[in-house]
Formats: C-alpha cells, structure tokens, sequence
C-alpha cells in the first residue's frame, strides 16, 4: 500500500496538467497519484494516460462522466489506497523537496500509530504579484504530535485552506464527507467536514503546495465568483450545517480550540461571499445577501451573532452607501486575507 494518495481532479486542463504531473515522476516510491479526468473534452485524459504508461507504478488515472471539482475528488477517494490523503487542483503543484520531507515526516509517524492530520505551509503563486507563504508556525506546534489544546488561535491572515492539509485516509472516510457535483468552491467543505473529526495532528513547516492564482477563467477569477455566487452560497449553508453543535463544544465532545478554528473559517467564506454579493449590487444580489444572513440568524442565532460581529463578517455587511463603500473595501481585504488575490 502506498503511503500517500495524491488525487487530482482534472477537467479540460491539458494546458497545465503537465507542471502539476512532471514533478512527481521523480518520486521514486511511497505514493501513488490518481488522475480523475472528469469529463474532459480536451487532451486531458489521453495525458493522464501517457504518465501511467510511462509510470504504471505511481500513476493510476479514472475516466469518468463530468462531475464537478467535487465528483472528481469523491472519485478519487473512493479509489484512494493510501494510510494519508492528499487532493492537488489540476492548475497547482508541489514541491518535491518539501514532498520527500512529508513522506519521511508520515513514514516516521506511522512507526507511532500515525496522526489524523499533517499540516504544512502553502505559496499563493500570484500572476503578476510577488508570491505570498502561508505559515503556521505561530498557530501549531513543530516537531511532535499535538492535539487542540496544545495549538494556538488563528490570526486574520491565517487560514487552514485545503492547500495545508494531508488528511489520513480512513479520518476523510469516517467523516462522511461526500462533496456535491457541478458545484465549485467545494474544497471549503474538504476543510471543515473532515476537520471536525481531527485530534491527533503534527505540523511541518515546508512549503509545499504551490496554489497557482490568475487565469481568468479561475473559479477564484473575482468576476468568476460572481456569477458563480449561487454556487458559493451552496457551500456556505452546507459549512454551517457541519459545524459541530455548541451543546457538543460545552460537553467535551469537540474541543473548544478546533470549534473556534471551524468558526474562523467559515466566517471568512461567508464574509467573501457576502462581500461578493454585494459588490454585484443589484437588488437580486442584496436580496440574497440579506436572505442568507436571515436564514443563518433563524438556524443558529448563536453562530449568526459569532459570524456578524467578527471582524470579516461585520465589514462585509454595512448597509447603506457608505456601507458598500467599506463593504468594497472589506471585499478585496477579504480576498487577500483568505488567498483569492
């Protein structure tokens, strides 16, 4: 069995495909790589073919009929036959160096019964900007394993987006996660769901995902996000029925760092979609913003007062004129913060 299972969700992504795929035929052993072409009407899948030919070892590629980022990533851990769980986006890469380190960092933990979760440092590589590292060496401690109560709070800038995380295999299935098709942003919910499962962790200071930012088709692509806004909506209500109950923070059940770093994150998705909401600034646009914000105070009035007088949510929902003047400001912070720009 292989020690990591890297999944990439592939769809109509033959012209970079390769910068993700070329690096890790220089991994000689411990992973295996599974392509899920999902429905690709390009050169995709006939690629993904040629590196398991050439890589019949490290290479394993499904075709299958177009899913969406999340019945691509469903498939490939459905297929997953490795201890750890690693999702890579056709348009991003790793680096082998930081790779190597991970795999001898899993190999050493599994001789001590293994962790649910390895965290790493990613690069936001910006067209056009100086790339930007997300670190986390003030939120975790390196060089052991921890549980929640030995980590620190998130800052502003700090987010554990799926780029950070090797979740192990059996903790992804265990959760239930089971993303939904033809909807984008999903790996939102490849954070929070799993996550709230998570105890036993390590963290490792090496950069390795390079999250590749500026194609203007990019779901991330600022004028993308709004008109896929439904899409973004989706996910937010699906985050916040994930969260773990308050009863099951006050019982013990769920450590009250982990709920306190879910919450950080789902404010911060649902502050850039509000904001995005309101950047579009027609009377639809609004209208959903405020529905969705009705609609969270009715589920949850605990988390709606969490989510509203945080510092994202509270700058992405000003009424009035000068309220959406702050709100377009609030709006590319948030963009910056999270890592969309």
């Amino acid at each position: 069995m292989p020690l990591l299972t890297i999944v990439v969700p592939a769809h109509n992504a033959e012209g970079y495909l390769h910068r993700g795929l070329v690096p890790l035929l220089r991994v000689r052993h411990d992973i295996e790589v599974i392509v899920v072409d999902d429905g690709s009407t390009d050169g995709t899948g006939a690629i993904a073919d040629d590196y398991a030919r050439r890589r019949p070892d490290v290479f394993r590629v499904v075709h299958q009929a177009n899913g969406g980022h999340g019945g691509a990533i469903n498939t490939g851990i459905a297929h997953a036959a490795g201890d750890y769980l690693k999702v890579l986006d056709a348009d991003d890469w790793l680096s082998i160096p930081a790779l190597e380190r991970t795999l001898q960092t899993l190999a050493g933990l599994e001789q001590h019964g293994g962790v649910d979760a390895l965290f790493t440092d990613y690069v936001h590589d910006r067209v056009g900007k100086n790339n930007r590292v997300s670190r986390f060496d003030s939120v975790f401690p390196d060089g052991r394993i921890f549980g929640w109560e030995d980590t620190e709070r998130f800052s502003r800038r700090q987010y554990l987006m799926m780029h950070a995380i090797v979740y192990r295999t059996d903790v992804v299935r265990a959760s239930g996660l089971v993303l939904p098709e033809h909807t984008f942003y999903v790996d939102n919910l490849y954070v929070v769901v799993p996550l709230a499962h998570v105890r036993a962790m390590y963290y490792l200071p090496v950069n390795l995902y390079h999250y590749f930012i500026g194609r203007a088709d990019q779901s991330v692509n600022a004028d993308v996000m709004l008109q896929r806004v439904d899409q973004q909506l989706r996910v937010n209500r699906l985050a916040l029925h994930a969260l773990p109950s308050p009863a099951a923070v006050a019982s013990g059940e769920i450590p009250t760092p982990l709920y306190a770093a879910l919450l950080h994150y789902v404010e911060a998705i649902c502050a850039v979609t509000s904001a995005t909401l309101a950047r579009g600034g027609t009377r639809e646009h609004v209208e959903a913003r405020n529905a969705f914000w009705r609609e969270v105070k009715a589920e949850s009035p605990w988390v709606y007062t969490r989510l509203r007088r945080g510092f994202m949510g509270a700058s992405s929902n000003l009424p009035g004129e000068a309220g959406r003047r702050v709100t377009s400001i609030a709006y590319h912070v948030a963009r910056r913060v999270v890592g969309f720009s």
